[in-house]
């Protein structure tokens, strides 16, 4: 039998942070020079003395000062611009008490050039912070759903969501910078997680090579539920209900949220009080009921019932979640909890 609190999502560089006394991850030195192992920041041969020598000022001191003609005497533009939002990055981190505070100001405010790889890279150190000791490891592969895109297929009158970059072969290719420093292995074959394997998932949770059935009334979608609720309660500090439901049908969409891009559209369908083609029905991979046990949480105008959540793939069977919708959707009162 498994130890318990087994260390899991090793890549996401969780180890490198520090935890404050109300749980908040605590931006490090370590963790800001981890960015520096990724390509686009290491010098290649040809680089110019001016990247070299910023690269070794940054290596020895992530918080120096940067001013941006230095940046600019950078021959190769490229290494400009990425020098350019490098420090852009290390302003925001060091720019708040948390990591989760840096997450919330760039949902709340705007991303603006921050590629989604950086925030699934927020959002998977993250949820290693709130999953901390958790023992339930369809919890676990859920919550790979927050940061990784999936690839939905039916399988024998099952829905099953794998990783779209380990079913693509490109998992040797990992967004983390500590993946090849790990030295993860890549190619691995792709089982289903189920109560005979689930003892396998801490070896093998990096590899992202464990699908998981998202069928409606399953185990899946039940863990993807209490992830939603942890993930809501952590960053928002507001204790939350999250009942998965099994179809979308007699619902009041009074107020609701898309937990994706395809989602938000259907609950606008919804709304509008259009009916749902089939083709579209069948696109819909969760539907929950989520409500507040303190209903002075909620606006006036979303207290007579559920908020819905809705989790939709596209039509290429793809599934691209969105997380900071929840943090931005919720109709609370107090949407400024974590700085």
């Amino acid at each position: 039998m498994r130890k318990p609190a087994s260390d899991f999502w090793l890549s996401c560089g969780h180890h490198l942070l520090d935890r404050e006394e109300s749980g908040g991850l605590v931006v490090t030195d370590e963790f800001i020079k981890a960015y520096l192992a990724r390509p686009e920041l290491s010098p290649p041969p040809e680089a110019c003395v001016v990247e070299r020598t910023i690269h070794a000022a940054f290596l020895m001191n992530p918080r120096r000062p940067f001013q941006p003609s230095e940046i600019a005497a950078i021959a190769d533009p490229d290494a400009r611009e990425n020098w350019a939002f490098m420090v852009a990055l290390r302003d925001l981190l060091m720019g708040h008490k948390t990591l989760e505070g840096a997450y919330l100001h760039l949902v709340r405010h705007g991303a603006g050039a921050m590629p989604s790889l950086i925030l699934n890279q927020f959002v998977h150190v993250i949820l290693r912070n709130v999953l901390d000791g958790c023992e339930d490891a369809f919890m676990l592969r859920a919550a790979e759903i927050f940061f990784r895109t999936q690839r939905l297929t039916t399988h024998e009158g099952s829905l099953i969501a794998a990783d779209e970059e380990t079913v693509a072969g490109a998992h040797a290719k990992s967004a983390s910078p500590l993946v090849s420093m790990l030295g993860l292995p890549a190619g691995a074959a792709i089982d289903i997680l189920g109560d005979d394997n689930t003892a396998e998932y801490w070896e093998r949770s990096d590899r992202f090579d464990m699908a998981i059935d998202l069928t409606a009334g399953r185990r899946g979608l039940v863990a993807l539920g209490h992830v939603l609720g942890r993930w809501i309660e952590h960053l928002l500090a507001i204790k939350v209900e999250i009942e998965p439901l099994t179809e979308a049908q007699n619902v009041d969409l009074t107020w609701y949220v898309g937990l994706d891009a395809q989602g938000t559209q259907i609950g606008n369908a919804l709304w509008r009080g259009e009916d749902l083609d089939e083709a579209t029905r069948s696109r819909i991979v969760g539907l929950y009921g989520l409500t507040f046990p303190d209903a002075a949480e909620v606006l006036d105008e979303a207290k007579n019932g559920p908020i819905y959540l809705l989790l939709a793939m596209e039509p290429d069977g793809l599934l691209r979640m969105k997380p900071q919708n929840l943090l931005t959707g919720l109709p609370i009162r107090r949407p400024e909890a974590v700085s």
